[in-house]
Parts: C-alpha cells; structure tokens; sequence
C-alpha cells in the first residue's frame, strides 16, 4: 500500500473510532480530494461505510475514484457502490 492509501486508512480509522461505528471508510477521486464517512444506521437510513463515503463523493461532483479504504470487522465488502466511478484500487484493514 502506498503513503496516500495510508492516509485513507488513517481517516477511515479515524471515522470510525470517532462515532464508534462498525466500519469507516475514505475515498479518493482522480484530483485528489478525500471523502470520509462512517456507517449510517437510522430508522430511515442505512449506509455501509463505503456508500456513504461514495456518496459524499459523488455529491461533490467526483466522478472517478482512485482509491478506496474500509476499516470493517465484516468479511464480506459490497464493492457495487463503486460502480460508474472507474476501478478503484480497493483496501480491506480488519478492524
């Protein structure tokens, strides 16, 4: 893993230790910018980690990533959020 996937998994940890969550997660598009997010589960609303920081991203106008880091306990990862934003490299830390 290069330096600035591991600033992703820097931020993701970040994420998710910060609201105590079961996974965190950060992007980054193809300018660089970083998108960080934690999982979302409210009555209305349920969000993995990695669809809410792929949402953030692409609300923000991205429309490519390059990297993607989620910090989760789960084995089982769904990489169909990344779909329409390239091939992403895409890193899985244990939790």
């Amino acid at each position: 893993m290069d330096a600035e996937d591991e600033k992703l998994v820097t931020l993701a940890r970040s994420a998710r230790a910060r609201l105590a969550a079961a996974e965190g997660a950060a992007v980054r598009d193809d300018i660089g910018r970083t998108y960080v997010a934690a999982t979302v589960a409210l009555p209305g609303l349920s969000l993995s980690a990695l669809g809410a920081a792929v949402a953030a991203a692409a609300s923000s106008g991205a429309s490519r990533l390059e990297a993607a880091v989620i910090v989760t306990a789960a084995g089982d990862v769904d990489r169909g959020v990344l779909a329409g934003l390239g091939e992403p490299v895409v890193h899985v830390v244990a939790a």
